[in-house]
């Protein structure tokens, strides 16, 4: 965290580092000097508050603030100002208001052109929608009355004690709860003995948390949590979903996701899941049971995600996977060519809420999900597992419906888990064809570029130190094939021009029906495959179809 003690009371520009452009009395005046030191920076206006701890207070949205909260006392509380201490810009930005609310709200909004919405009018509580005039995206600022009758009964009704802490428009800091000491301690503790009791989804949010601040859960905490595990099934799904995708989304998520184990949670709010920490597997698979194995393909996501950003993956991800160097040297040259194409596709949403790259994770997650019940044992005691990946989509259907998943999330994460083994097979033939490559793509749509990526993170996980070296080559060209196929020839081997239509189909004598449908799926695959080019072989290969149909009748 930067010191800002030295500009106490006055206004800075700040780089996107948090470093100090410039210096003023005023916002103009620190605007100008900071442009003047770094012309090319795209600088933040901020007053550092003038008594410790020298918070970096952003004129926007704080400062804009000021006017409308004369008639009435406001103050900036939860996890902005605990961001604020961290060095961390806020992402959330909540207000509590001494009364009114609502109003204030709506003044705000109404002024800086932003939108109003009501949230709850009988608990006085509701939001103003702006545009960041640095970012250019919408920020929500949240307002709510007093609950408690008193800012200082408020903010002990709260969850932690470090999101228990309040600042006034001048920057003063209020802290009746001890927040800032656990920040120096780096620990999540509960501000009553009865926080849990009154929010149970408390109990996944203090797991959360501390995996993204990378805090730990303070001692008393933790066995109060211990204690009211079994009140986790009375939470809503609509409250238990956010959390568990911002447990996957904070890295290293197997980190996370054993503590909620070991603790009871994980198999309350994802039972399908715990359960395989008993589902046995032999050779050639790493690891003895199959939730080990789940969470090595989490890592391995996670790792194979930080070689295409350019960075180390983090030591616990790699050794967890246990795969040897060479093969994650391999890996990255092999994705190299396609780097820039699978960051952008990564990045794309699938929901407001999870992009594709959420979604790997709930991929690695579920795709072996399904062994539990698909699990035999042959005469030479060797497990296996057939037609598991199908059992792993309908246990992702059941549970992404429980948490009330939007529906392209489930589509996406149950498509991304029956596939999961398509590279295998693919691999195992001499090449990869271009019908092949069609054909892949027509059965997993946008989802086949990460059904790639979790294939390729899956294979690492199950053979760990013992992969080979010539196996892992054919994997490797089987997977760039697929991906030269989505980034570089998808006009060519994926979704071809169509040549003819069904309205030309039938002006060649094929009648409307199912058989026109399969007969233009032919086509495009042929077409595909390099098997036809133009519009006159097309019709050659509709004649020529039309005459097999008719001498199978005759």
């Amino acid at each position: 965290m930067q010191d800002y003690s030295l500009y106490a009371g006055c206004w800075v520009a700040l780089d996107e580092d948090g470093s100090v452009a410039g210096v003023g009395a005023t916002p103009e005046e620190a605007g100008r000097a900071g442009r003047l030191a770094r012309p090319k920076a795209r600088l933040q206006l901020a007053r550092i508050t003038p008594q410790a701890p020298y918070l970096a207070l952003p004129q926007w949205p704080l400062a804009l603030l000021r006017p409308f909260s004369a008639d009435r006392r406001v103050w900036l509380v939860g996890g902005a100002v605990r961001d604020l201490l961290l060095g961390r810009p806020p992402h959330d930005w909540d207000f509590a208001v001494e009364r009114d609310a609502a109003g204030l709200a709506r003044r705000v909004a109404n002024a800086l052109g932003g939108a109003y919405v009501l949230l709850d009018a009988e608990r006085d509580t509701a939001r103003a929608i702006l545009e960041d005039p640095l970012s250019r995206t919408p920020v929500t600022l949240d307002f709510a009355s007093l609950r408690e009758g008193t800012l200082e009964r408020d903010l002990f009704a709260r969850d932690f004690t470090l999101n228990a802490m309040a600042l006034t428009p001048e920057g003063e800091l209020l802290d009746p709860t001890g927040g800032q000491r656990d920040l120096a301690a780096r620990c999540v503790r509960v501000t009553t003995p009865a926080s849990f009791t009154q929010d149970p989804a408390r109990l996944l949010r203090a797991v959360r948390t501390a995996a993204e601040l990378g805090f730990h859960i303070e001692p008393q905490t933790l066995a109060l949590l211990r204690r009211h595990v079994p009140a986790i099934e009375t939470v809503a799904a609509e409250r238990i979903r956010p959390e568990l995708l911002r447990i996957l989304q904070a890295e290293p998520a197997t980190t996370t996701l054993r503590q909620l184990e070991q603790l009871g949670l994980l198999a309350r709010v994802l039972p399908e899941i715990a359960a395989l920490r008993q589902v046995s597997q032999s050779a050639p698979h790493h690891y003895a049971n199959v939730l080990d194995h789940s969470y090595a393909v989490i890592s391995a996501t996670e790792a194979l995600q930080a070689h295409l950003r350019g960075r180390e993956p983090l030591p616990t991800q790699t050794r967890e996977v246990a795969a040897p160097s060479w093969a994650w040297t391999s890996l990255q040259a092999a994705l190299l060519p396609h780097q820039t194409a699978l960051l952008a596709y990564l990045v794309e949403p699938v929901t407001h809420e999870a992009t594709r790259a959420d979604l790997l994770r709930w991929g690695a997650l579920f795709h072996d999900a399904g062994k539990a019940s698909a699990r035999t044992v042959d005469a030479q005691g060797l497990t296996h597992f057939y037609g598991h990946n199908a059992q792993s989509e309908t246990l992702v259907q059941e549970r992404f419906t429980a948490l009330r998943f939007a529906a392209r999330a489930q589509h996406f994460v149950g498509t991304l888990v029956n596939a999961h083994m398509r590279l295998t097979t693919l691999s195992d033939a001499p090449e990869v064809t271009r019908r092949a490559v069609y054909r892949f793509f027509r059965d997993t749509g946008d989802v086949g570029v990460a059904v790639v990526l979790l294939s390729l993170a899956d294979i690492l996980a199950v053979f760990g130190p013992r992969l080979e070296r010539e196996y892992w080559q054919r994997v490797l060209r089987s997977a760039g094939a697929l991906l030269a196929g989505a980034f570089t020839r998808s006009e060519t081997v994926i979704a071809p021009p169509r040549l003819l239509n069904g309205h030309d189909l039938q002006a060649l004598g094929i009648p409307p029906g199912p058989a026109l449908g399969a007969l233009l799926e032919q086509l495009r695959e042929a077409q595909a495959a390099g098997e036809i080019q133009t519009r006159e072989e097309a019709e050659a290969f509709v004649r020529a179809a039309r005459e097999a149909t008719a001498a199978a009748g005759a």
